[in-house]
């Protein structure tokens, strides 16, 4: 634990100096369309800075990859680098997340439609025209809202652990959503409180895994470096308190895939307490071109099996 706390310490000066509410961290970045060395890069939308990462050659098969909660793009990084040589790979952070801007909850709407939208922003300015799509959590309700607005763009869907069946809640989900039921605010709150600490962030990604030697420390520090910036955590409780909103969609995304039958590959932690077994399995009621592959893991399944994801995603757009 002093390690840990050590860690933070360093960590934090870096990511609050690299950003302010108004202010973000430039990265320079190579002009070169044919580099298969990962960029990072800024792109101005809507008057919003949003960071992105990316790589590969731009005349081969795009993979847009939308990050989870409380995380950023920095979670796709291992498996970007599998990708790269093969793929055009590009994964941005949302506002309020990552090294993207921070705007106050009185200057931007902490909405899943919201963000979906200056999402879909981000596409059209860099001129994506079809892409495989791989959604994880959050990422899942962002990507679907794209995908059933403009189901021309999507070549492909690659889902981890994003659910969009009823039957896809795990334990964690059904105790938040208990507290909302019987409105027990104060269960509620400090529900919230852990979720944002470092314990809650790192029980978040050692929760069901496999070996959780495996797990870099490094992925929930730097989680909770950007969650400790001025502001962050009002941001991440506001769009986390907004989450209400996907439910009454499920039957929209799950009509989307009945009628436009997008190629579906499915990887799932099986043991995360967010989003379980069933709802990677519920994908099969609604599909015809769908593979589904289960990993004794937990909800960020990717820190243990990346390797293996990767040969899959290399399979699965190639056959």
């Amino acid at each position: 634990m002093k390690q840990i706390i050590t860690n933070t310490m360093l960590l934090l000066p870096l990511l609050m100096a690299a950003q302010t509410s108004n202010k973000n961290f430039k990265i320079n970045s190579l002009n070169n369309k044919n580099n298969t060395d990962m960029q990072h890069k800024n792109l101005d939308v809507d008057g919003l800075s949003v960071f992105y990462r990316e790589a590969g050659q731009q005349n081969k098969e795009t993979i847009l990859f939308l990050h989870g909660n409380p995380t950023s793009s920095h979670m796709y990084n291992d498996l970007m680098h599998s990708l790269k040589d093969k793929y055009h790979v590009i994964a941005p952070d949302y506002p309020g997340y990552g090294f993207s801007s921070r705007p106050t909850v009185s200057e931007y709407e902490y909405t899943f439609d919201n963000i979906s939208n200056t999402i879909n922003q981000f596409i059209d300015k860099l001129e994506l025209k079809h892409f495989y799509l791989f959604i994880q959590d959050y990422g899942g309700p962002i990507g679907f809202r794209i995908a059933t607005e403009r189901p021309e763009l999507i070549k492909g869907l690659i889902i981890q652990n994003a659910n969009v069946y009823q039957e896809g809640f795990g334990e964690w989900a059904v105790e938040i959503g208990g507290y909302i039921q019987n409105n027990d605010l104060e269960k509620m709150d400090a529900y919230k409180k852990h979720l944002v600490s470092l314990d809650g962030l790192k029980e978040q990604y050692v929760t069901g895994a496999k070996d959780e030697s495996l797990i870099d420390p490094s992925s929930y520090m730097l989680d909770y470096g950007f969650l400790n910036r001025p502001g962050s955590k009002e941001l991440f409780l506001t769009l986390f308190d907004d989450y209400g909103s996907n439910f009454a969609k499920y039957g929209e995304w799950q009509n989307y895939l009945k009628e436009h039958q997008p190629p579906t590959l499915v990887v799932w932690g099986t043991n995360d307490k967010f989003f379980s077994k069933p709802g990677g399995e519920a994908y099969a009621k609604d599909l015809k071109d769908v593979e589904i592959h289960f990993f004794d893991g937990g909800h960020f399944m990717l820190e243990e099996y990346s390797s293996e994801v990767a040969q899959l995603i290399k399979k699965f757009i190639t056959k």
